[in-house]
């Protein structure tokens, strides 16, 4: 934990919700300015409660990306997602809640809806830099303004880093005075271990669109973190054969661009040359199965 003396510091939880696919881990990644959270074009990517940690001289943040609510289908794995999005809203200090510029349907109003009444709340409009006429912003606010009390509105462009600034103070204004949580130098709460399988889940996602299965699992068998390599040995494992195609590609040439820049991501995050080798198993094979294909990370 970090010495920080000054007697007004502000610290507290943040909490990042929305319906699937409005932003909501590339908002916390460029508000904390480092990749944490994984993000692709898949719906419903982030699968765990993840921790972005921002720190300055008067303030830390520590902003939790929150799976995207679900409201579709009422399996096993939603509900787990939904208890996760739930336990995250029971415990944060600010709630920033992300919706699309010009989008606002049932699956917000039943988000919104969980929103608590005693933690304050700032509505996000993400994506502003898809609305032609601004001036649209105005009315779309208004409406979603009179289902509920914001402590602010701000729209932002995530990816263009707009309005992120302000953003973040009036987030700031908003945190309890309290010493810091984690060392200023942390920007996540998670393991280097956890953020390798993370990284390489993004790759596959990525790279295979929407016909691969969310039960698909990447699991970390090894990880070896030296002073100038990490070494990671990762098995995905996947519910059929014809899962496992996919991910290998003809003559392996996706599982080699997965690999390669999963590699590459590693070697940004952890700042040492990552050693990686994936192999691709069917679940019910698992324990006994050696006949997936190994990738090795380099070129």
């Amino acid at each position: 934990m970090t010495d920080q003396k000054n007697d007004h510091f502000r610290c507290g939880y943040i909490a990042i919700v929305g319906r699937p696919n409005v932003g909501k881990s590339t908002l916390m990644n460029e508000l904390i300015g480092a990749k944490v959270s994984i993000t692709s074009r898949k719906a419903q990517t982030t699968r765990h409660r993840i921790m972005g940690i921002q720190t300055d001289d008067d303030a830390q943040f520590v902003y939790i990306d929150t799976p995207g609510f679900q409201t579709r289908y009422n399996n096993a794995l939603n509900k787990n997602l939904n208890r996760t999005v739930r336990d995250t809203l029971s415990a944060a200090d600010v709630i920033v809640f992300v919706v699309d510029a010009g989008v606002f349907g049932q699956a917000d109003e039943q988000v919104l809806a969980l929103l608590p009444e005693n933690v304050p709340v700032i509505l996000t409009i993400n994506k502003t830099d898809k609305i032609r006429e601004k001036a649209e912003l105005i009315p779309f606010a208004q409406k979603i303004a009179g289902l509920r009390e914001f402590a602010a509105i701000v729209p932002v462009s995530a990816r263009q880093r707009f309005q992120l600034n302000e953003l973040e103070e009036e987030i700031r204004k908003l945190l309890p005075e309290n010493p810091p949580f984690f060392s200023p130098d942390d920007v996540t709460d998670r393991s280097e271990r956890f953020m390798a399988a993370e990284i390489i889940r993004e790759k596959i996602f990525r790279y295979t669109g929407d016909e691969l299965p969310y039960t698909s699992t990447v699991v970390i068998e090894q990880f070896e973190r030296k002073e100038k390599i990490c070494r990671v040995f990762a098995a995905v494992l996947v519910d059929r054969d014809a899962h496992k195609a996919m991910i290998i590609g003809h003559k392996g040439d996706k599982l080699k661009e997965i690999s390669t820049e999963a590699r590459r991501d590693m070697e940004k995050m952890f700042g040492v040359p990552v050693y990686l080798e994936i192999w691709v198993k069917v679940k019910s094979g698992w324990a006994d199965n050696e006949a997936g294909l190994r990738a090795y990370g380099y070129e």
